[in-house]
C-alpha cells in the first residue's frame, strides 16, 4: 500500500496528464530525505521514496522529449496533519532544528514559493532533480 500511494499514484497521474501537455509542462511530486539516508522511525517509506525519486529521473528522461519537466521537492520535516503521524515526530522536527545549519523549521509557505519558482520560465532548463528544502540539512555529514 505505501508503494501505491507514494509511487504508483504518481507514475499513474504522470501517464494520464502527459496526453494532455502536448506543450510542455511540469509534473512535481514531494520527497523526503529518509530516500537518501536511513531516518529512524521512517521506516518503508524511506524506500517508498526512494522509489519515488528514482521514478522522477525515469519519467524526466522519458517524457523530456515533450517538453514535460519532472522533478521533487525534499523539504524537511514539516509540521503537517501526516506528518504528525509518524512515531517520535515531534524529536525529529526538534532535532532537525538544532542541527540544521540555519538552525530554523522549514516554512509551508517557502516550499509553495519553490514549487511556484520551478513552474515559473526561470526553471525551464531543471529537470529530474530533487530540490532540497530542508534549511541546509542535507549537507551534513552526520
Amino acid at each position: 500500500m505505501t508503494f501505491d500511494i507514494s509511487v504508483y499514484s504518481f507514475l499513474a497521474i504522470a501517464g494520464r496528464v502527459k496526453r494532455q501537455m502536448s506543450r510542455g509542462g511540469l509534473l512535481l511530486t514531494l520527497t523526503y530525505y529518509g530516500a537518501e539516508k536511513v531516518t529512524p522511525q521512517y521506516h518503508i517509506m524511506g524506500t517508498a521514496k526512494a522509489a519515488l525519486e528514482a521514478s522522477v529521473r525515469y519519467l524526466a528522461y522519458e517524457l523530456g522529449p515533450q517538453g514535460i519537466r519532472v522533478n521533487a521537492l525534499s523539504p524537511g520535516p514539516v509540521n503537517t496533519l501526516a506528518a504528525r503521524g509518524i512515531s517520535g515526530f515531534p524529536q525529529m522536527l526538534k532535532h532537525h532544528q538544532e542541527k540544521a545549519p540555519l538552525r530554523k523549521p522549514v516554512d509551508l509557505a517557502e516550499v509553495g514559493a519553490t514549487a511556484l519558482f520551478l513552474a515559473g520560465e526561470g526553471a525551464g532548463a531543471i529537470t529530474g532533480q530533487t530540490i532540497y528544502l530542508d534549511c541546509g540539512y542535507s549537507i551534513l555529514g552526520a
